[in-house]
């Protein structure tokens, strides 16, 4: 028998899950265990979900891609692994800030004031 990894193929995505994790704060483990869920189990969070659940200046972090559907009517930072191309304009037209997981992770290590939304 032979042993097989589980998790994402995405090394990239695998080496950010552990980075995420060796961090030992709570928030950002809980991201780790996003990323690393299985493909059907993946999040994807459309702009009108955070509109909704979200204020002008929020710090937020979703652990995977999101979706163009919806506006946008205020300023965020939004950290996330992937965006869809229309979700970026809307973010830009918006006048939100796009980063990686990662730079928001070296921004704010200890994870204060920042949302995860799934």
């Amino acid at each position: 028998m032979t042993f097989k990894p589980t998790g994402p193929s995405d090394r990239i995505k695998r080496a950010l899950a552990r980075r995420l994790w060796k961090t030992k704060r709570r928030i950002w483990r809980d991201v780790s265990d996003y990323l690393m869920a299985p493909s059907k189990n993946q999040v994807e969070v459309n702009l009108y979900r955070i509109e909704n659940n979200t204020s002008d200046g929020d710090t937020i972090v979703i652990p995977g891609k999101v979706l163009g559907n919806g506006k946008l009517n205020h300023k965020l930072t939004v950290a996330c692994y992937q965006i869809s191309k229309s979700a970026n304009e809307k973010l830009n037209e918006s006048g939100s800030e796009r980063i990686s997981i990662q730079e928001l992770l070296e921004r704010n290590p200890s994870g204060s004031n920042v949302k995860i939304i799934i």
